[in-house]
């Protein structure tokens, strides 16, 4: 493959990347519009953003495969496809159903169809590139998700106050227009194979290695640890804290994507020195227990604003965990294909699924949490407020147990290295 067209395939892979970001962060914004338009309850927000995450492990799972045995290319095309025709029918078809709750749904597993088809495959492809500088690549491709996030918070909170709530429909139209045009533009791209079948290592095989399963499980709780704060942040801000949902999105959701960003720019700008003699796995350690920190300063500050500071902390602290976990595994197995792409994407999806519906699970509780919350939060609390604080209390086990399986697979990691060496 020419440099030049490499370059060219990272760009749209970054750009790509960015369309994920609109499909996953879109709607977590419109979570109190339509609430309120629509009479829906915390646990059906949540339960979007499990059916959001659920769709995108099948995706994953189903796909995985298929895409080792026809490459890439048909599919990445098709992803932004779904992802454009998902946001159309997640805007204009409620007012088709007698339960406009079933219309959200529909768009929401069409572009999510979409988002796990990029995830699946925008990875394996930088990584598949010509370069000497995977991790790095790897990470600032993963930083145009957080600059997408920031994007799409910011500009839709704008526009959502300058035209109104009740105008989120027009809103949601126009950030198809990106998708279509990354659609067009992979169309004129050559993408290689991941592996050639002979080479493959078979995911059979990869299963029964001790190593890869705690790293599956891991970047699991690197999804759950990301996604549990990074989607309910507005509706914390707002619901939870008492601040205005400029403020709130602007200050809070849009910040934790520019820490999320930079720390991510911050790992590729440094190049593959970050990643050597197990530096990366360090890096990771810090931001998991940077992330504890983060929670439990969000959830049990008596101070709106310091609880705002600490979801964006999180978004620094959670920046590395996702690339970084990919970046380690497909070092450590370099013949897997897209096959232990799907595995790991799917984990990660699993634990972004099932978590913020949990946290949306413990808010709709409120009103028993108000029993014995008072203990740990700050008197005077509605039980809208207790039961929001509690959720993302109760996730701060995500990045607490993150913490002892990296420090396993650094072990494993080291000794694996003593080994070569000898």
């Amino acid at each position: 493959m020419k440099q030049r067209n490499a370059r060219l395939t990272i760009l749209f892979c970054r750009l790509a990347s960015f369309v994920q970001a609109i499909v996953i962060n879109l709607a977590p914004v419109l979570f109190i519009p339509l609430r309120e338009e629509f009479g829906l309850t915390y646990e059906q927000i949540g339960r979007l953003i499990l059916i959001n995450f659920a769709t995108q492990v099948a995706t994953d799972l189903i796909f995985g495969y298929i895409v080792d045995r026809l490459g890439p290319k048909p599919f990445v095309v098709a992803a932004n496809v779904l992802s454009a025709l998902g946001l159309w029918v997640f805007a204009l078809t409620p007012g088709l159903f007698a339960n406009p709750y079933h219309g959200l749904i529909a768009g929401t597993v069409i572009f999510s169809m979409g988002s796990g088809l990029l995830e699946l495959l925008v990875s394996p492809i930088v990584n598949s590139l010509p370069s000497d500088q995977k991790a790095s690549d790897m990470a600032l491709m993963h930083s145009f998700y957080a600059w997408g996030q920031a994007t799409v918070i910011l500009l839709t909170t704008v526009l959502l106050f300058i035209i109104g709530r009740e105008h989120w429909r027009a809103i949601a139209l126009i950030w198809t227009v990106l998708p279509i045009t990354t659609a067009i533009g992979f169309m004129t791209l050559y993408i290689p194979r991941f592996v050639e079948e002979q080479h493959r290592h078979r995911l059979r095989d990869l299963v029964r290695i001790p190593s890869f399963l705690v790293a599956v499980v891991t970047i699991g709780l690197a999804g759950a640890s990301e996604l549990s704060i990074a989607q309910w942040t507005s509706a914390f801000a707002e619901k939870g804290l008492g601040l205005p949902k400029v403020i709130g999105d602007v200050g809070g959701l849009v910040l934790f994507a520019v820490a999320l960003g930079l720390g991510r720019i911050w790992f590729g700008l440094r190049g593959e020195k970050a990643a050597q003699s197990l530096g990366l796995y360090r890096y990771m350690i810090v931001g998991a227990a940077a992330a504890v920190v983060a929670y439990l300063v969000a959830s049990l500050s008596p101070w709106p604003l310091l609880s705002l500071a600490g979801c964006v902390l999180a978004g620094l602290a959670v920046s590395l965990l996702w690339p970084g976990m990919l970046s380690v595994t497909a070092a450590r197995f370099p013949l897997a294909g897209a096959s232990m792409f799907a595995i790991m994407s799917a984990s990660g999806d699993l634990g972004g699924a099932f978590a913020p519906w949990f946290v949306g699970i413990v808010a709709d509780r409120a009103p028993f949490l108000l029993n014995w919350s008072g203990q740990l939060f700050a008197g005077g609390l509605t039980a809208e407020e207790a039961g929001l604080r509690s959720g993302l209390l109760l996730a701060t086990v995500y990045p607490l147990v993150m913490v002892i399986l990296l420090l396993r697979l650094q072990a494993t990691a080291r000794r694996s290295a003593q080994r070569i060496e000898r």
